[in-house]
């Protein structure tokens, strides 16, 4: 079972993530300011979107928390784990995605999560950058940075997350990644299995998979040790992405690359209304509309049949960036 006070202590660390965070960002804007705006859920719960709007730096963003609670519980949960029958679900996070102005500046999404039925419970989350025009100097530092916070608790974690969030924002029509990934795990309990294969949506033929079959199940973890990971995970955003906004903020760009930006922005919000869970898991427990849908971009379009033309910056974005590789690896 979970610590008794397991629930209050999720939700206040998670609130405590989105304050910071949302200090953090305005801090970099210097112009934008969000604004909050708290819901109920009638059937138990309720949460706290922020939104800043046409700032400097960000056309639009969001943080959001939230925390949730009922008596029925998603049919998916019982098939797999069928110990949580008659008991009541909570499930909670924190959410981010932000947009910027500028095509140089990546767009980026963070989610850490929480979820207890019972003796049932597992902490689920990750971040991933999206960029237009990257670099591999940017590509580096976020990954070095997410992968220190993951080192701190166990050697495995970002190598088996890397994977797995190469393998989860991947847009299958597309035949591409969304962006440079990140780290992304789900259903990380005492099992102490990086991978757990009996979910819905995971694979037993994928590197994230294989990794996690080689250097088998954690041993010894416990709730203490997730929530630890979590948070530090959580508190390694802003120095994983601010540096990479502050040095590109004043880059110059045309309308050229604020089409391209606008067409990329494209597959995001096709990731995000088909293949993304948060998404799903919000729509289908009643979860306030405008919260759920904050991901999306405020200007958006779509080209039919787009090539990008050789040589181009936008040509290597598809070549090179939209491949996994091994930023943590790399030193230019």
């Amino acid at each position: 079972m979970p610590p008794a006070d397991s629930r209050e202590r999720v939700s206040t660390a998670l609130k405590a993530l989105q304050d910071s965070i949302c200090q953090g960002l305005e801090a970099l804007d210097g112009e934008g300011k969000f604004q909050e705006d708290s819901w109920v859920r009638e059937e138990g719960g309720g949460g706290r979107s922020r939104v800043l709007k046409g700032g400097r730096v960000f056309e639009q963003g969001g943080v959001n928390f939230s925390e949730v609670w009922g008596k029925d519980l998603p049919p998916s949960i019982l098939v797999q784990r069928p110990e949580a029958a008659g008991h009541g679900f909570y499930a909670t996070g924190t959410s981010m995605v932000l947009h910027p102005r500028n095509p140089y500046i990546p767009t980026v999404h963070l989610n850490y999560r929480y979820f207890e039925a019972g003796p049932v419970w597992w902490f689920g989350g990750g971040i991933d950058l999206t960029p237009y025009y990257p670099t591999r100097e940017d590509a580096a530092h976020f990954h070095k940075t997410i992968k220190a916070a993951c080192d701190r608790h166990h050697p495995h974690y970002y190598p088996a997350f890397k994977r797995w969030c190469d393998e989860y924002f991947y847009l299958k029509h597309r035949g591409e990644t969304r962006g440079v990934g990140g780290i992304f795990f789900d259903y990380q309990d005492t099992q102490g299995i990086l991978y757990p294969i009996s979910y819905p949506g995971s694979h037993s033929d994928t590197p994230a998979a294989d990794y996690s079959k080689q250097v088998g199940p954690v041993q010894g973890r416990t709730w203490e040790d997730l929530f630890a990971f979590v948070q530090d995970c959580g508190n390694a955003f802003l120095p994983a992405y601010v540096p990479i906004a502050e040095r590109h903020q004043n880059d110059e760009y045309g309308d050229r690359e604020r089409n391209f930006q606008l067409y990329r922005r494209g597959r995001y919000v096709e990731f995000n209304l088909v293949y993304d869970r948060g998404t799903i898991f919000g729509l289908q427990t009643n979860g306030r509309t405008e919260s759920i849908l904050m991901s999306l971009p405020p200007l958006v379009r779509w080209e039919y049949n787009y090539k990008p033309e050789p040589g181009t910056p936008e040509a290597e974005l598809y070549e090179v960036f939209l491949k996994p590789q091994d930023w943590a690896e790399w030193n230019g």
